[in-house]
């Protein structure tokens, strides 16, 4: 008798085996793009589970390292990665997973098309989809803000030319604050007609790449500075200079982190590194802010793209895995949970490309645009509903993640099947670009400031107003009647109450728009949706 080996679980092509993705792909793209778009994401479907894979699991196998001296005792601070890690670079330029946001071939419709390439190669980069994401950030604010001042970065930031190819850091968290930058320590001092940065950047995930943004406090001539927000200047800079030193920059450490450990992430002294100011004195803060709707939407889109790989995985071991005589996949137990996953999976997933419709439409804006809304209204609603499909999608994928994790069984502990490293890495989405807490209090901002919830009511209205009659339109329009009348509720009982109330808020949208969203997409999978529908609001 033959002992009993399992078979594992099998990737199929990620893009041709996805339906969500598939259906979405050619209900949006103009018929005139759709076979390019079809025939690149074919490919990359088919390159994430073959090559960039390999890349991925190379560059995991064998983290970076920092080498502080060389033999002789000079202060290097090298960080050495693994090649698999520079092939994602080449990978990602290859594929124009940044540059198809701004070449805009496809129009309104680039970002779709942008970010479906970004889903499709974020569970197979070992993380690389961060600096992606940073850059794709300061390729927006540099666009927004310094087109002119900074047009030799952005070329580079939107090349797709690994040679030329450039990714981008974020430099604003420091030890007295993390989302509060407020505290800003960094300061900036002209010296010599060049403006030097001093201070100490606490988490910095991109101290490879070749520039960086950054937050200071411009130092006037007794010493002095404007503390707060408003007092913080936005600075760029080159992280090495011509010989390829470091630009007066200390290594103090790699942190030694939970997950992402293919990733480098540094902790940096700032030793008068030269920089450049990036528009005026004091916008700083304003500045920075333009790339969180960019990379709070990589992180949506990442999430979901990890949550869709663990239920890819999870869902064909089911289909091999004998238990009690018959397939996991049969025993009703576990077919309810791969029931639910699949529901919050394709409610996260519609909710996610929604929103990346709606930048993208901001974006390439006419008057003719299909959500029938003008250019302030459409960053109203990406206002408010970024920050909410950010922590909705990230709790959701942190979640299903470890259920999933279950199926497995014990095989899901070990190491070396994979799964484990799901587990820790998707735990980041709830920390990056925000907590769930700060996210939720940003909801609040947008809902007192800007007074996006009216004209979020009014867009979803108008949008179904053009569906058929049914009903799940009718139990979504009953759902967004309850809703508004909780925030009116809320609004009238004071900040305090408010505050009280966020986090329950902004999950009550997400569902909101992930039934939405999803029923607007013309899904075929009516009784996946009705399931959901139903579930969250009756």
């Amino acid at each position: 008798m033959s002992e009993f080996i399992q078979r594992g679980a099998v990737l199929q092509n990620q893009f041709t085996s996805d339906v969500a993705l598939v259906n979405l792909i050619q209900n949006i793209i103009p018929s005139k793009h759709l076979p390019e778009v079809t025939d690149e994401l074919t490919k990359l479907g088919e390159r994430v589970i073959t090559d960039v894979l390999a890349m991925a699991k190379s560059a995991e196998a064998h983290p970076p390292e920092l080498v502080n001296f060389d033999s002789w005792g000079n202060r290097i601070d090298e960080v050495i990665v693994n090649r698999g890690w520079t092939d994602l670079h080449k990978v990602s330029a290859e594929e124009k997973i940044v540059s198809t946001g701004y070449a805009r071939k496809y129009g309104a419709h680039s970002r779709i098309v942008q970010f479906a390439k970004l889903y499709l190669f974020h569970p197979s980069s070992a993380f690389y989809s961060c600096p992606l994401a940073m850059t794709d950030g300061a390729a927006k604010l540099i666009e927004t803000y310094a087109p002119k001042q900074l047009s030799a970065a952005f070329d580079h930031l939107t090349s797709s030319e690994p040679s030329k190819f450039w990714t981008s850091g974020q430099w604003m968290t420091e030890r007295s604050g993390g989302s509060d930058v407020s505290h800003t320590e960094t300061i900036a001092r002209k010296m010599n007609g060049e403006w030097r940065l001093f201070g100490t950047k606490w988490f910095t995930s991109a101290i490879t790449s070749e520039m960086s943004m950054a937050l200071a406090r411009i130092e006037g001539e007794k010493g002095n500075v404007v503390e707060g927000s408003r007092g913080l200047s936005l600075f760029y800079i080159e992280i090495r200079n011509g010989e390829g030193k470091l630009n007066n920059i200390e290594v103090l450490r790699l942190k030694d982190k939970l997950g992402t450990k293919a990733l480098p992430t540094a902790e940096l002294k700032l030793n008068g590194t030269r920089a450049e100011l990036v528009g005026n004195i004091g916008d700083g803060v304003k500045q920075i802010s333009s790339m969180f709707n960019v990379t709070r939407l990589y992180n949506s889109v990442t999430s979901v793209a990890a949550f869709r790989r663990i239920l890819a995985l999870a869902s064909d071991y089911s289909s091999k895995r004998m238990a009690f005589g018959k397939l996991i996949a049969e025993h009703t137990l576990n077919a309810q949970v791969l029931k639910e996953a699949s529901a919050q999976f394709n409610g996260c997933f519609h909710f996610t490309f929604l929103i990346a419709e709606i930048f993208g439409q901001e974006e390439v804006f006419t008057d003719q645009n299909n959500l029938s809304l003008d250019k302030e209204e459409l960053n109203k609603i990406l206002r408010m509903l970024t920050p909410v499909l950010k922590l909705y999608t990230a709790k959701k994928t942190v979640l299903w993640t470890s259920e999933l994790l279950e199926v497995f069984g014990g095989v899901g502990y070990i190491e070396d099947s994979g799964i484990p490293v799901m587990y820790r890495d998707n735990q980041v989405f709830s920390i990056w670009e925000g907590t769930t807490n700060v996210l939720s209090l940003d909801l609040l901002r947008a809902l007192k400031k800007d007074q996006s919830w009216s004209v979020l009511v009014k867009f979803l209205k108008q949008e179904m107003a053009k569906m058929k009659d049914s009903h799940l339109k009718v139990t979504i329009e009953k759902a967004l009647e309850n809703l508004n009348q909780d925030i009116i509720g809320v609004s009238q009982k004071g900040d305090a109450a408010m505050e009280a109330e966020a986090r329950h808020l902004a999950f009550k949208i997400g569902d909101l728009m992930s039934a939405f969203s999803w029923l607007r997409s013309n899904s075929d999978d009516t009784e996946l949706l009705e399931y959901f529908t139903f579930k969250k609001f009756r």
